[in-house]
């Protein structure tokens, strides 16, 4: 077993005897428990026909198993307090649940019950099929919604990462219950799985505790790495009309991706461009200028390939005068970097924000889970925070020309009939 972090909080993985890995959080003052269970498998994973599996199959998880209905499992969860949910992303799916530190047993089996004995009941995969229908339906009419799909799908596409989560109403028809059964057999008997756990317990508590709910047997990953592969002429903007009266608009550009060196550097340059009040672009759009009431950017990484968006909502008429901002903000970046008060108040907020964002145990076990699940080891806070001190205005700069040209930009409008 190997142990990280604080003598009050220590970090610490192992590997099971089935050769998945168990990472956890032992938080001793703590009333609460949380657990997590990593499958590390997504959308991008998903066949172009049958987009939409992964996240079909999340859904399928709460709605049975050999020892519990639906209602059954909901009951058990509520019945000591506790809440569960699920999540599905471009290259991870995560089931976790959270309660009184008290219901950690619990909290243990119906996790592990939903993932390891889901029973696919028919009647219930054809009620869910329409839930994910109107799922579908409800991210499209929202326009501050699809914009999200359209300019994941501008930048990515036809790579599998452009394509969305829930897949399309002609691909969730198309998957089966064979479908179904065959990714749990591929992926949630994988040894690449990572539980998760956080609470007052030692890691070995843990381990006591989670072992014999595990399986028996795994075997490795049925899936081939993905690797994305850059376009080799500029990408054609996506542009939707519809009756609207605000024009949604989104930029985005590739970046490396969550292992490369200037990944610190990336944070702190979105930081620097969307993501705060004193950031460039919510002072100059929205409180020097009014054309807009929202405006931000964000990155997203995954093993290969990354990106960063902008993202704003605005008045049609707003539309030419704010690009101009947005590309005189980023040409400025791009010459000149930021200044060196700019850079270390980006710095401030974005470890100031990293160690409020820790105040929970599920945000411990998320910590420790997406550390094993995406390095392979336990990177302690305290570590990743002193990735952030050194980066320089210098750094920023390059990062900002190797990432903005126009080869490399992808453009998303929803505009007014």
């Amino acid at each position: 077993m190997k142990q990280y972090g604080s003598p009050h909080r220590p970090y610490a993985w192992q590997k099971m005897p089935n050769g998945m890995r168990l990472a956890t959080a032992s938080i001793a003052h703590s009333e609460c428990a949380s657990m997590a269970i990593y499958l590390p498998v997504g959308s991008r994973h998903d066949p172009p026909k049958l987009a939409g599996l992964a996240h079909f199959m999340e859904h399928m998880a709460f709605k049975g198993t050999a020892r519990r209905s639906a209602r059954q499992l909901s009951l058990d969860l509520e019945s000591c307090g506790a809440q569960a949910n699920a999540c599905t992303s471009e290259d991870h799916t995560v089931y976790d649940a959270r309660g009184d530190a008290a219901s950690l047993p619990i909290l243990a089996d119906i996790l592990s019950d939903m993932i390891w004995n889901s029973s696919l009941p028919p009647r219930e995969i054809s009620l869910e099929r329409d839930v994910i229908h109107e799922e579908i339906t409800m991210y499209e009419e929202n326009p501050g919604d699809h914009i999200s799909d359209m300019i994941s799908h501008a930048l990515w596409a036809p790579d599998p990462l452009g394509q969305r989560i829930t897949g399309t109403h002609k691909t969730v028809n198309a998957i089966t219950r064979n479908d179904l059964f065959t990714f749990c057999h591929d992926h949630h008997f994988s040894d690449e799985i990572v539980i998760a756990a956080a609470g007052p317990f030692s890691a070995g508590e843990f381990a006591e505790i989670i072992q014999p709910l595990l399986p028996g047997e795994t075997h490795r990953s049925r899936q081939t790495a993905a690797h994305y592969v850059t376009p080799s002429k500029p990408r054609a903007p996506l542009i939707e009309h519809r009756d609207t009266e605000q024009l949604q608009l989104a930029l985005a550009w590739q970046t490396p991706g969550r292992h490369h060196e200037g990944r610190h550097a990336l944070r702190l340059l979105s930081l620097l461009l969307g993501e705060s009040s004193s950031s460039r672009l919510f002072q100059v759009l929205r409180e020097e200028r009014g054309l807009c009431y929202n405006v931000g950017s964000d990155v997203v990484l995954f093993s290969d390939v990354g990106c960063l968006e902008i993202s704003a909502g605005l008045d049609p008429q707003s539309r030419d005068e704010a690009l101009k901002v947005i590309q005189k903000e980023i040409y400025q970046l791009v010459t000149q970097g930021p200044s060196e008060e700019e850079l270390e108040r980006a710095k401030r907020i974005a470890i100031t924000s990293h160690k409020v964002a820790l105040e929970s145990t599920s945000a411990h076990m998320c910590w420790v889970g997406e550390s094993i699940l995406f390095e392979g080891r336990i990177v302690t806070p305290e570590e990743a925070r002193s990735k952030i001190e050194p980066v320089t205005t210098e750094e920023i700069r390059n990062l900002a020309q190797l990432i903005f040209h126009k080869k490399n930009l992808a453009h998303a409008e929803i505009r007014a009939l």
